[in-house]
């Protein structure tokens, strides 16, 4: 049976809203590669060949829903659809640079002391 999922509330924690953001599935990458200019979704999806299609059109939307991303549509045919950061996708830039910051910092150190796991 399906039960639907109460609405997270983040008035006592704003970092969770980041973490809940970065920490879906695929979301960290999509944005990276938007700010890389990589803004079509054919071209996101040929980027992320991992992920499924129909996974990156769904956070796709749920980003444009949460106002990290802004989706033109031109009209004509075939409908060309691109995507942008919004100033709040582009605050997360700096919070997706200084993690890869850290990572950078202490991958070796990761990586040794995971290997035996």
């Amino acid at each position: 049976m399906y039960v639907k999922k109460t609405p997270m509330d983040y008035a006592g924690c704003p970092v969770r809203i980041a973490i809940d953001i970065l920490s879906s599935s695929w979301n960290a990458w999509l944005l990276s590669e938007i700010n890389k200019g990589v803004v079509r979704p054919c071209d996101l999806q040929r980027s992320i060949s991992v992920a499924p299609r129909r996974v990156l059109t769904k956070q796709l939307g749920e980003l444009e829903k949460m106002g990290i991303l802004e989706k033109k549509v031109y009209p004509g045919l075939p409908l060309k659809v691109e995507y942008y950061l919004t100033e709040a996708g582009e605050g997360l830039i700096q919070i997706l640079d200084q993690l890869e910051a850290w990572g950078g910092k202490y991958q070796d150190d990761f990586v040794n002391k995971t290997a035996g796991i």
